[in-house]
């Protein structure tokens, strides 16, 4: 979009020239026989040509090249699609800077902790927990940047990440972006969805290359302290073999990289609208909500198994299968133009990011020892 029209969408229009560079786009979906101006907003009296849901999707594309959104009514007998500017929100980033910096220092005081500082008699060593903290935040954050940068690249409305400080052992409940407006394509979805995951994997595994060539802390423990013991996934301990790293002691900065994969699989669970859901949806259509219908079922037996069977803790999936019974029930929105389906570069890409996903599972993922 040029400056210009740029312009004309934010601020008022010429409503002579905006009907000549929208009528042969409106005229392909909708038969108009009489056009008024309100100096807000054109209004296009007439008859779909297909389907009414039909005839805002097709004009999302060409509309928004030029600044402007339409919606189509049907008042007093007639139908009447309304162009009119886009509505411009200013993003409040001093909020994302806020929440940036919050997690900052969470993130830094567990990473402190980790390191074996003692925060409350040594408070100005708080700065031992930058490694994991700048470690952290580069899984978590390129996992966000992907999604919003490939967002934008298709002409969707998405904000800057939010990081949620957090009092968890990693000092964070992660990141998210929200989304705003209508997907444009399975496509599009696909994109949007796959990038994440992958950008973030891909960190996390150059994270934890770095922390496992890096040397232990020398932690003393507290006496009457539980300690988290975690699970290794397959790609986890792949990667140890060729650093030539074995055991599950890990450094601040390696179990930043488990943290990524952990965020992997569980965002790449193809139910409902996390990463996964986005993915599957693209490439499977609608036919996706069967298996998002049966995600956390599955979910539920195998925390049923690790509990029940194993005799270890196996809450954590319970916890996520509860979470997806409730938001997987919601379905997942169309996009604009669902009937196009994926060419087949991007299904096999889409295939070999699930089974990437399935190499950063274990059964269970941490537990409390003494």
């Amino acid at each position: 979009m040029n400056q210009e029209n740029h312009k004309k969408g934010k601020e008022k229009f010429n409503a002579e020239e905006t009907v000549s560079r929208l009528y042969p786009f409106i005229i392909k979906v909708f038969d108009v026989y009489e056009v008024q101006n309100s100096g807000e907003a054109l209004y296009f009296y007439g008859t779909p040509k297909t389907d009414t849901e039909n005839v805002t999707k097709e004009l999302w594309e060409p509309l928004r090249q030029f600044g402007f959104e339409c919606t189509l009514k049907y008042d007093l007998g007639e139908y009447i699609l309304l162009v009119f500017p886009e509505k411009k929100t200013k993003e409040k980033t001093w909020i994302n800077v806020f929440l940036f910096i919050a997690t900052f220092f969470t993130t830094m005081t567990c990473g402190a902790w980790m390191f074996g500082v003692d925060l409350e008699n040594e408070p100005l060593q708080l700065y031992r927990g930058l490694p994991f903290t700048l470690a952290i935040m580069a899984v978590l954050g390129s996992h966000e940047m992907a999604h919003y940068v490939m967002a934008r690249y298709h002409g969707m409305k998405a904000s800057l990440p939010y990081f949620i400080p957090f009092p968890t052992f990693i000092g964070t409940m992660g990141a998210v972006i929200r989304y705003k407006g209508p997907v444009p394509s399975r496509k599009a979805l696909f994109d949007v969805g796959v990038a994440g995951p992958l950008v973030g994997l891909f960190v996390s595994i150059a994270v934890t290359v770095i922390g496992l060539k890096l040397e232990m802390p020398t932690v003393k423990p507290l006496p009457d302290l539980m300690m988290l013991n975690f699970g290794l996934p397959p790609l986890f301990m792949f990667i140890q073999n060729l650093v030539g790293v074995t055991g599950d002691k890990l450094h601040p900065v390696a179990f930043a990289g488990w943290v990524g994969m952990f965020v992997t699989l569980l965002n790449l669970l193809p139910a409902g609208q996390l990463d996964g859901g986005h993915i599957l949806r693209a490439m499977l259509g609608e036919k996706a909500e069967k298996v998002s219908f049966l995600m956390p079922r599955i979910l539920f037996l195998i925390g049923l198994y690790v509990i029940y069977w194993l005799k270890e803790d196996g809450f954590i999936w319970i916890f996520w299968a509860l979470l997806l019974w409730v938001f997987a029930a919601a379905g997942h929105p169309s996009p604009l133009h669902d009937k196009i389906e994926l060419d087949k570069k991007r299904i096999f890409l889409g295939i070999i990011t699930f089974i990437l996903g399935l190499l950063c599972f274990t059964l269970i993922p941490f537990k409390l020892t003494p």
